[in-house]
């Protein structure tokens, strides 16, 4: 990559990082916080409980196991044909379609609501493996943490900010010309499209993949042919096995913590109006701690920046085994804001310093793959300490376990080593 232009160099990363603005819309307005709950309200309010939570986590892994099985087979193809900008496009227009979608779906139709819903999940899922393949392209190592950083900072404000407006939106639909909360949530859907399109044009338009185009036939031979060399060159780079050992203990830790920390709090009878709020306020706080992180990673690397969150987050996972007000748990949300981002985005940049630029594609998809087993691990913990103690409050203090580990495994990863063995593959 030419990076004598700086200000060539700089829109790069810029078009690069909106595209995080871009998908965070979709991880936190429709994942996180109005599609589970208006699931079971709206589409499936004549189903049971049960049953409409049995077809939600149904769906959410079926989507999640097709996006693990795609990951590394999409990536080695997109390193081998040139093609990480359009088989992104590919996935983000899918999410975007089915998202849209969302919109004109009556009530009662919950099939076709969870099977739009499933694909989106795919398109999301799998976009972030050629977004994050990207990484090397757009800027020069010496500013893989500060861009990393960026990228999720910026996703952080950007979800953060549609996540305000659609929140506002539900508590006073007149605002907004809305007859009642379910439009306004229908409407929410349909503006996460737009919002996920819009910011997904300028990675398209000004980030310049090097040309590497074949025939769709050999690029698909190659591909594969590439894949089965990459599970031969993972396990001749020690160091990448470390690395990937290790965040796949502690980002385990890490997203338990994002999928639990409501029905925890719920578990010790917190009430459910505020938690929203909280969930929230961690993408506000993220956004300038996301931002410092890349400057700490810079600076210290992101090596240390990354043990550094893991102790923070070991300490909030203490403290929350031993809060009794709620307002302890926006304190904890904090917290999390304050090293959520940082963590994420320092393991992309310590990855990519430690893998062979040249198949950033493929190593990147085994990279996602593991983001998608994480937080399999950590539920399995807490419901068996959970079920075993009958005491919710020891059983998030299993997630110490996770931190521990990750965070020891770590430790061993010899960064210089690893980039030493990536230029000599």
């Amino acid at each position: 990559m030419d990076s004598s232009d700086s200000t060539s160099l700089r829109s790069r990363e810029w078009a690069w990082a909106l595209y995080d603005v871009a998908t965070s819309s979709f991880a936190t307005t429709v994942m996180a916080a109005f599609f589970p709950v208006f699931f079971k309200q709206f589409w499936a309010r004549e189903l049971p409980v049960t049953e409409s939570t049995f077809w939600l986590g149904a769906v959410s892994s079926v989507g999640a196991l097709v996006a693990l099985v795609l990951a590394p087979v999409l990536g080695a193809l997109s390193d081998a044909g040139g093609w990480k900008k359009p088989l992104l496009a590919l996935c983000a227009f899918l999410g975007v379609a089915m998202t849209a979608g969302l919109f004109w779906i009556e009530t009662g139709a919950w099939e076709l609501a969870l099977l739009l819903y499933g694909l989106g999940l795919v398109g999301f899922s799998t976009g972030m493996v050629f977004y994050d393949a990207l990484l090397p392209t757009v800027t020069v190592p010496s500013r893989f943490e500060h861009v990393s950083a960026f990228g999720v900072g910026m996703g952080y404000l950007g979800g953060g900010a549609l996540f305000a407006v659609n929140i506002l939106m539900t508590q006073k639909p007149e605002w907004f010309g809305l007859p009642d909360v379910t439009a306004a949530v229908r409407m929410s859907f349909l503006m996460v499209a737009v919002w996920w399109f819009v910011f997904t044009l300028p990675l398209l338009l000004v980030v310049r993949e090097p040309s590497a185009r074949r025939a769709s036939g050999s690029a698909v031979r190659a591909g594969l042919a590439q894949l089965r060399d990459t599970f031969k060159h993972v396990r001749r780079l020690k160091v990448v096995m470390l690395f990937l050992g290790a965040y796949w203990l502690y980002i385990d830790g890490v997203d338990t913590i994002v999928h639990m920390a409501v029905d925890y709090a719920l578990a010790i009878g917190f009430d459910a109006s505020g938690l929203m709020l909280a969930l929230l306020i961690t993408q506000v706080v993220g956004v300038p701690s996301t931002l410092a992180y890349g400057r700490l990673g810079q600076r210290f690397g992101a090596k240390a920046s990354i043990l550094v969150g893991l102790v923070t987050y070991a300490l909030l996972v203490v403290w929350g085994s031993v809060m009794s007000r709620q307002w302890e748990f926006f304190g904890i949300a904090v917290g999390i804001g304050l090293v959520q981002g940082g963590v994420q985005a320092m393991s992309r940049a310590l990855y990519a310093r430690i893998i062979p630029k040249e198949k950033s594609g493929e190593f990147f998809g085994f990279f996602n793959l593991l983001s998608k087993f994480a937080a399999v691990l950590g539920p399995v913990l807490v419901g068996v300490v959970s079920y075993a103690t009958g005491e919710p409050r020891l059983s998030i203090l299993a997630l110490l376990v996770l931190f521990g580990l990750g965070g020891a495994l770590l430790w061993y990863v010899d960064v210089a080593e690893g980039e030493r063995c990536a230029s000599e593959l």
